[in-house]
């Protein structure tokens, strides 16, 4: 439709304006071009006819221009009006007008601004400021004393819209009210809030201050906001993340605690049965043994069983207790038979087995030499790590048994240390025998030297099975050859 033909809704044509000293335009928000402006619009937009100023393209707006037009958009579509400095720049030249703006409809349906304007008299620091301010990308607020919004840069409607007051962005209204009392108390206040935002809540460092109002002279309330939301989510991520380290070793050390806790009395329970039960007892007593040997297996199993689903990651409310008391219910009363000690071996080696056990537990020492004597074997303990390296210095031992949980030194620094020892006794097969066997700590066990792992409660046969495999592997052999090699 050519501009002689358009008209406004109400019939009248664009063309009464021509005549007016005040310059006046029409601009399309939505299509961002102009559509029509009067002869004084044209001089100042150094113009040289109509046509030359409709086919400008003003669609390149930048950010902050885009949203404060649409925000004149939103702000005058009810018929209300707007009061406001504009500076553009025809022909590249900045030119500053005090405008009046509102909305008006064209007879082929679209509603596009009206600009009443007259050139401003403004100083060039005050435009440089204004100009500042409108480009500012976080949000901007002048507020009342009662909050009321009565300035708001783009940035400040993008993020909010027309006419939010300051207590209402907050999204704990106390704590705004808190800031503008603060503010009105000539307190700058300075701290990060989450802030309800048109984008959803949104982290927001904000700097309030009190300021007087330029045009009214009255206190009012500056507020300047800067989004933070990526960095506080980073932070809360990180210190998620240190929380569940924290706690994963926290569960570590309570697996490893409670392991040791219910295995070392249970080992020393299991293990005087079996002891027991190869001492000749009459009916009676063996059929009271029997029971205690399976209440200790079925503690066993429901120990083990809970061991091993407190690791899970959903551990907290994943143990199904019907599960784990089936599990009880179904062990079995039997006790496995302890090997005989070859006999032919010895023969052949024309010795018997001799080991070194280190365990602090004085029960868990009896036990185990209780076992090893009774199948013909030499047993010698110590009390701890540090007398079990001194033991192990002295040589002649086909098999070291360590524990590991001690005091003065614990079984993996004991091993470290016979390890580094520079004659045939660092290449003594060592088998743990320990309540810690969680995964983690069976890695940390074998990395540091040692040959196999027994666990706590100490089951008799298994015991004897390692034991023998290990003193009859070629160990010597193998640490002769590797020294010669090397030397």
């Amino acid at each position: 439709m050519t501009l002689a033909l358009l008209r406004l809704a109400d019939g009248a044509p664009l063309t009464a304006w021509d005549s007016l000293r005040r310059a006046v335009w029409l601009f399309d928000p939505d299509r961002c071009f102009g559509v029509y402006a009067n002869r004084t619009a044209l001089a100042l937009w150094g113009a040289t006819d109509l046509d030359e100023l409709l086919s400008r393209d003003f669609s390149k707006l930048s950010p902050a221009v885009r949203a404060r037009t649409d925000r004149l958009k939103a702000v005058t579509g009810g018929g209300e009006q707007v009061e406001e400095r504009w500076t553009f720049y025809p022909n590249g030249e900045p030119l500053t007008v005090q405008a009046l703006i509102s909305t008006v409809a064209l007879d082929d349906g679209r509603e596009v601004l009206l600009f009443e304007a007259t050139e401003a008299d403004v100083g060039v620091e005050e435009r440089r400021a204004v100009e500042a301010l409108r480009h500012s990308a976080g949000p901007i607020g002048l507020f009342d004393a009662a909050g009321a919004a009565l300035f708001a840069n783009p940035g400040a409607f993008s993020a909010y819209g027309e006419g939010r007051g300051l207590v209402d962005r907050f999204e704990d209204r106390r704590a705004g009210q808190a800031v503008l009392d603060a503010a009105l108390d000539e307190r700058t206040i300075a701290e990060v809030h989450r802030m309800v935002t048109l984008k959803g809540p949104r982290w927001h460092h904000i700097d309030c201050r009190p300021v007087q109002d330029p045009v009214t002279g009255a206190v009012g309330v500056l507020l300047n906001e800067h989004d933070v939301t990526d960095r506080v989510e980073a932070e809360a991520a990180r210190a998620a993340a240190e929380q569940k380290v924290a706690m994963a070793e926290a569960r570590q050390r309570f697996l490893s605690d409670m392991s040791h806790e219910l295995r070392t009395p249970l080992n020393a329970v299991m293990g005087f049965a079996d002891v027991l039960d190869r001492a000749g007892l009459t009916p009676d007593q063996a059929a009271h043994l029997a029971r205690i040997t399976a209440a200790g297996e079925a503690l066993h199993t429901v120990v083990e069983r809970m061991i091993d689903l407190s690791q899970r990651d959903d551990w907290g409310g994943s143990i199904d207790m019907d599960a784990l008391m089936r599990s009880k219910s179904s062990v079995a009363a039997s006790d496995a038979a302890v090997p005989v000690a070859d006999e032919e071996a010895d023969e052949g080696e024309g010795r018997a087995m001799v080991v070194l056990y280190v365990d602090d537990n004085e029960s868990n020492r009896v036990l185990v030499s209780t076992l090893l004597t009774a199948q013909g074997v030499i047993c010698e303990t110590a009390d701890d790590g540090a007398e079990g390296v001194e033991a192990a210095r002295r040589g002649g031992w086909d098999v070291i048994l360590m524990d590991i949980q001690m005091p003065v030194m614990d079984g993996v620094e004991a091993t470290r240390r016979i390890r580094a020892l520079g004659t045939e006794v660092a290449a003594t097969p060592i088998i743990a025998l320990t309540a810690n066997t969680l995964a983690e700590q069976l890695e940390l066990y074998f990395a540091v030297g040692m040959d196999d792992c027994i666990a706590k409660p100490l089951n008799a046969a298994e015991m004897f099975d390692k034991l023998f495999t290990q003193a009859n592997r070629p160990w010597r052999e193998e640490w002769a050859e590797a020294s010669a090699a090397a030397a």
